[in-house]
């Protein structure tokens, strides 16, 4: 048996949940990655997995060793790469989840360079604004707006998003133009609410001006938890919303939008990538972060 072809079998089973995913990825047959985790179960004499008709789950022992093994695999990776011609070209899987709006307006278009520059790297991404497990979901590494609350994460902050409050015109021309953010509160204003999908909570808006500071909640119909459906719902003339600049910046221009609370200030939100301890030595994690940082730069949100 070789040790390194077994344990790259069993880390792309756990990865995958399935013995016939992970033999597709790995151009081997089911029968193949199924006798090399096997192999390396007879050797360690542990059970690594357990197996049903319908699905593979990783053991309390796997799960330990899993983690291990991503760490070998990635100081392995990284070895090699230093002592090739491709040291600057690194290769590998990257697993990375974004938000869909992040994903669709800034990070995708601008692909086509990262691919050109690291064409061994395959990406993985994940679009989405939930909470992602980055250990359960076998995830390299998050990109999220706000603070990172869990402290058992690596985090590098990457950029500062701008953030505006806006109205369809449609909206305004019905329920007129608020012009303090108090009048959100009580009156027959309402608001498109953007529900966290950590505390399942509506998150709040705060507002300053020459030492006024406004917290607001707001009453709304609808809360969402997708930047995109936030986004719709705000056009669509749902109430105000709050957005990043980057978010408004085309439904402002097709006059879709307009901003609203002129002259005050919204803190501007901090954007991180996330990712475990382990994650941090792999060449293309590093390469993928460094790209992100110089993409929001470039973008406008250093």
């Amino acid at each position: 048996m070789d040790r390194f072809d077994a344990m790259q079998a069993f880390a792309r089973v756990v990865e995958a949940g399935s013995f016939t995913k992970a033999a597709d990825t790995l151009h081997l047959s089911r029968t193949s990655v199924t006798q090399l985790v096997q192999q390396l179960e007879a050797r360690l004499r542990v059970q690594l997995l357990h197996r049903t008709t319908r699905k593979v789950q990783v053991t309390a022992e796997g799960a330990a060793y899993y983690e291990r093994v991503v760490r070998l695999l990635a100081d392995m990776d990284d070895a090699e790469t230093s002592l090739s011609s491709a040291k600057a070209s690194p290769r590998g899987r990257l697993r990375v989840d974004v938000p869909s709006p992040l994903a669709r307006l800034i990070l995708v278009p601008a692909l086509p360079d990262f691919h050109a520059r690291y064409p061994d790297i395959e990406l993985e991404l994940g679009v989405s604004d939930r909470m992602v497990d980055l250990i359960g979901d076998h995830v390299d590494c998050v990109l999220r707006g706000g603070e990172i609350v869990d402290q058992s994460l690596m985090a590098r902050r990457v950029g500062d998003l701008q953030i505006g409050a806006y109205a369809a015109p449609a909206y305004l021309r019905h329920a007129g133009t608020p012009s303090h953010p108090k009048a959100l509160e009580k009156t027959h204003h309402r608001i498109v609410a953007y529900r966290s999908t950590r505390t399942g909570k509506a998150v709040p808006l705060v507002l300053q001006r020459a030492g006024e500071r406004v917290v607001v909640q707001g009453r709304h119909a609808l809360s969402v938890d997708d930047g995109n459906a936030y986004l719709a719902a705000g056009v669509a003339g749902m109430g105000l919303l709050w957005l990043p600049d980057y978010m408004a910046a085309e439904p402002l221009a097709r006059g879709e939008l307009v901003r609203v609370f002129d002259g005050w200030r919204i803190e501007p939100m901090p954007l991180h990538i996330a990712f475990p301890p382990n994650r941090y030595q792999s060449a293309k994690l590093r390469v993928f972060i460094d790209w992100v940082v110089a993409l929001m730069a470039k973008s406008g949100h250093p």
